[in-house]
């Protein structure tokens, strides 16, 4: 159900989740504004009936419609570069796109990841201290702390586990790969449609001004749902070493309060 005061929706970021997200949300009867940094990606976005936008944001300058901005709710779904220049930009990046949606967006949802909790060997949720032990998953958490400086009492973060679905078969993770580390450590990881799903709950609920995990609750071993995984896509299986070195188990007490099923079972 689409709440009747929500209807238009930007999404910065149409990429492997903006866009299925995006596409969702026109289904569903929203206006949907999705931008791309690439002219050629316009016309898939107008294919799908999402307004076009072409927006480019680095940290030393902005290309953007100012329209663009002017939403009931903004998601941001610009994950960081890999490469360490562009790494180290990210928190920068967001920086300027929340300066440029100041009093135009009605809300704004930034997607980060639950990287930013380290493997500290136990179970998380949202009210767990953040401690990443990995690059990305530093600068996504400066970016969450902007964020909330900008927004004190209406920011929203999703925290996404491990994205699995179309493209993003996890039986290819690691494919005929023998002595795989940490076989025994549980995994995390949600596949596209609950994103999608627990995205549009949050806009049918209006659950803005919190933080949520939102990770598959079941988390098997990565020996087994990886040897699973690869079996199912008639892969060679690969082979782990019996341990649980470094883990953590993405828990949520946000989310169950928004009434959101998880629809896709990892086992």
């Amino acid at each position: 159900m689409k709440p009747h005061y929500i209807n238009t929706i930007s999404i910065l970021g149409c990429g492997w989740f903006g866009l299925a997200f995006a596409k969702s949300l026109v289904a569903q009867g929203y206006r949907v504004k999705g931008s791309t940094t690439t002219n050629e990606k316009l016309g898939t976005l107008s294919s799908a009936q999402i307004d076009p936008y072409l927006i480019n944001f680095t940290a030393a300058e902005m290309t953007a419609d100012p329209a663009f901005f002017e939403t009931d709710v903004l998601f941001i779904c610009i994950p960081p570069k890999r490469s360490s220049n562009e790494l180290n930009d990210y928190p920068e990046k967001i920086s300027a796109i929340l300066n440029a949606a100041e009093n135009k967006s009605k809300n704004v949802v930034l997607i980060s990841s639950t990287s930013v909790y380290g493997d500290e060997n136990k179970a998380v949720d949202e009210n767990t201290t953040t401690n990443p032990d990995t690059p990305s998953g530093k600068v996504v958490l400066q970016a969450e702390i902007l964020f909330k400086a900008k927004h004190p009492s209406s920011f929203t973060i999703i925290r996404f586990a491990g994205l699995i679905g179309p493209n993003r078969n996890p039986g290819r993770f690691f494919a005929g790969k023998t002595d795989v580390p940490n076989g025994l450590a549980p995994v995390n990881l949600v596949h596209q449609e609950d994103a999608i799903g627990f995205a549009s709950k949050l806009l049918e609920q209006q659950g803005f001004g919190k933080t949520y995990n939102v990770c598959a609750p079941e988390h098997p071993s990565r020996n087994d749902f990886y040897t699973a995984a690869a079996k199912n896509a008639d892969l060679t299986a690969p082979s782990f070493i019996a341990e649980k070195v470094q883990w953590k188990i993405i828990n949520s007490v946000n989310v169950p309060q928004l009434g959101y099923v998880f629809q896709k079972e990892l086992s």
